[in-house]
């Protein structure tokens, strides 16, 4: 998986000359809670993580601060393992219209933007960087691909949140968690984030039905 620059439009602004714009993943400033990037629950366990990316894991207990981060889709409950398999199969189809077909099934319009956005698949066609969507579905799929977190049970605000970054202090990273995070963002990025004190890239919020509550990027 490729790491992507989602700089803003100033970076944008700044290289317009003769009249072209090199066009960058489009995000937005939307209000982040600090407090519940180290809030989860703790699952059975038969949810711990795959071996593969906890052979390296110290052996004392996880910093009760640190979420549980989750590999393993078949401990999702069944509505949201089925979301989940249907938004990484239509982006690994590259048909931004099988995503529509996804999108509109849903309970609810998921938010895509804190703004406007008229046509949901005109809107995330127009947000990447090739105009065509492409790019905004190799994005999601990364994301979906990535550890997850089940955070908030039992309340009103109940979700699996991937990647498990939004949720997680990107302070206390391990070695192998970093390259995780760089296969989907840039160390530029990066950066930036630890700046501003949490994940601000795109993120994807299922409930426990199943329904997909958002697909956003931003701080």
């Amino acid at each position: 998986m490729m790491a992507r620059t989602f700089v803003a439009a100033a970076l944008a602004a700044g290289l317009m000359s003769g009249g072209v714009a090199a066009k960058t993943v489009q995000t937005e400033r939307i209000p982040l809670n600090p407090e519940n990037a180290a809030q989860a629950v703790p699952l059975s366990g038969e949810d711990l993580p795959s071996p593969e990316h906890s052979e390296n894991r110290p052996a004392e207990a996880v910093d009760a601060a640190e979420p549980q981060v989750l590999y393993n889709t078949a401990v999702l409950p069944k509505p949201v393992a089925r979301m989940h398999d249907q938004l990484m199969e239509a982006a690994l189809s590259g048909d931004m219209e099988r995503l529509r077909m996804v999108l509109e099934s849903n309970e609810m319009p998921p938010t895509l933007s804190f703004g406007e956005t008229g046509d949901p698949i005109e809107f995330l066609k127009s947000s990447s960087g090739d105009g065509e969507g492409f790019e905004i579905m190799a994005i999601l799929a990364d994301v979906l691909d990535a550890g997850f977190v089940h955070v908030d049970a039992g309340t009103p605000q109940e979700m699996y949140v991937w990647p498990y970054f939004a949720r997680y202090p990107l302070d206390n990273l391990r070695p192998d968690q970093k390259v995780e995070l760089f296969r989907i963002i840039t160390a530029g990025d990066f950066a930036a984030m630890q700046e501003f004190g949490a994940w601000n890239f795109y993120r994807v919020g299922v409930g426990p039905d199943g329904t997909l509550h958002y697909f956003v990027a931003g701080d």
